[in-house]
């Protein structure tokens, strides 16, 4: 993007400060004009015929633009694919603990690619590793969608599951989760707190009881 004295053209398609259209100018005058307003003349539109210039602070136009960038890049989210590997004969309690995994993943928005692996005679049985993809699928329908269906790869089956909810909107729920809890614990220390304080107080208040003396406790009739 050239500027100022940069800007070697006979004459450009001038643009005002807001926006306006000046016209068809020579150069050394839009150059004079970006003097007389503290502008630069930046040059905006190299390919066209005569090139378009706008007025403008250079230095307030580049500061924007590295806001935006920061910002496009802070917002910008990263697809990941989890992988999670099963039998196709695993038992309940593995299945039910590798569920929690896939459901984990969904939550946050992550991708997962479900691998279901064969070995020796299995290789012939390829409806078990199906059905267990199916039934993964059904056990998680709420947080994730089938994206890739189960397709055999020599030994392996794979399917893909894709998360409901974008990698932005899973992040911001988990945020909110954590400042829910966070909210809530710190009302349970204060009112734990709280109480501590009130017994204390309580304790510190409470009457003392009357000591008795010696003579008190001695039956009045023996001679000492």
């Amino acid at each position: 993007m050239r500027i100022n004295d940069r800007i070697r053209v006979p004459e450009v398609r001038l643009v005002g400060p807001n926006g306006e259209t000046v016209g068809i100018v020579p150069t050394d005058q839009a150059l004079k004009l970006a003097v007389e307003a503290d502008l630069d003349l930046v040059e905006i539109a190299p390919q066209g015929r005569p090139p378009v210039c706008k007025l403008m602070d250079y230095g307030k136009f580049k500061y924007e633009n590295a806001q935006k960038a920061r910002e496009a890049r802070r917002n910008q989210t990263n697809t990941v694919i989890k992988e999670m590997k099963l039998r196709p004969k695993i038992d309940q309690h593995d299945y039910e603990t590798k569920k929690g995994h896939v459901v984990r993943f969904l939550r946050q928005g992550d991708k997962v690619k479900i691998t279901i692996m064969f070995r020796g005679r299995e290789q012939h049985r390829p409806e078990l590793g199906f059905r267990l993809l199916q039934r993964l699928a059904e056990d998680v329908t709420e947080l994730g969608f089938v994206e890739s269906s189960p397709k055999q790869d020599g030994r392996n089956m794979i399917m893909v599951l894709g998360p409901v909810k974008k990698k932005s909107e899973a992040k911001a729920e988990v945020k909110a989760e954590k400042a829910e809890k966070a909210a809530v614990r710190a009302a349970e220390e204060a009112e734990e707190h709280a109480e501590r304080a009130s017994a204390q107080a309580a304790r510190s208040t409470a009457p003392k009881k009357k000591e008795r003396r010696r003579s008190e406790n001695l039956d009045p009739d023996i001679d000492l």
